[in-house]
């Protein structure tokens, strides 16, 4: 597989995503929405960063489990229930991606939602990859 990021210098720089990842494979995984659902069905975490965090991994694992890795990943939609937090946060939330995912940014969206399935639920984060 391959997975070609590109940002055209027209565009504003991306910071913690690409414009367009352009990628060939064998295999597209569609991964689930996750929230920060433990094992057992609760949400875990009271704040957005710990959500993130659980959200996040969730999404790697199921990808993980796929036989896929983190650089698969063609595209991600963050669904958040307080954009402006998200924005408060943007900073450790980017820590937090790199920790878990890295520095290979798929394409990305953050979109304001209402609210989740899950009702304390504060994101979700769901996506595609593409494996070799």
């Amino acid at each position: 597989m391959t997975a070609e990021r590109v940002n055209p210098p027209e565009l504003s720089p991306p910071a913690g995503f690409s414009h367009a990842v352009v990628a060939s494979g064998s295999r597209l995984v569609f991964l689930a929405g996750q929230t920060a659902l433990d094992s057992d069905g609760r949400v875990t975490g009271d704040t957005l960063p710990e959500q993130f965090t659980r959200a996040l991994a969730n999404l790697l694992t199921a990808l993980r489990a796929a036989g896929g890795t983190p650089a698969d990943l063609a595209r991600v939609t963050v669904y958040a229930t307080d954009v402006a937090a998200y924005r408060a946060h943007a900073r450790e939330l980017g820590g937090i991606w790199r920790e878990l995912a890295g520095r290979d940014y798929p394409a990305m969206a953050v979109v304001q939602v209402v609210r989740l399935w899950d009702e304390r639920a504060l994101v979700e984060l769901d996506g595609f990859a593409l494996l070799p």
